[in-house]
């Protein structure tokens, strides 16, 4: 157990928490980073409604089509 605890405390000394802090002097960033995130939230809250919309459509026609089998 304690090897354990020394370990992580030697993990943590070693470990460059500086670069962490500094991490956004990689990112650049532009008007074109904006767009970007928001088309891909677009897409990813537009996706499951149309999802949603195709399985309610098929369900729709099968309960018609039982409906009518019913009927006759």
């Amino acid at each position: 157990m304690k090897r354990n605890i020394g370990l992580t405390l030697l993990l943590l000394t070693l470990s460059n928490a500086a670069y962490a802090l500094d991490s956004y002097r990689y990112l650049h960033v532009s008007i074109d980073t904006l767009w970007k995130i928001f088309l891909f939230l677009l897409v990813g809250v537009l996706v499951p409604f149309a999802c949603l919309a195709w399985l309610y459509w098929r369900h729709a026609q099968r309960t018609r089509a039982a409906q009518h089998r019913d009927d006759a």
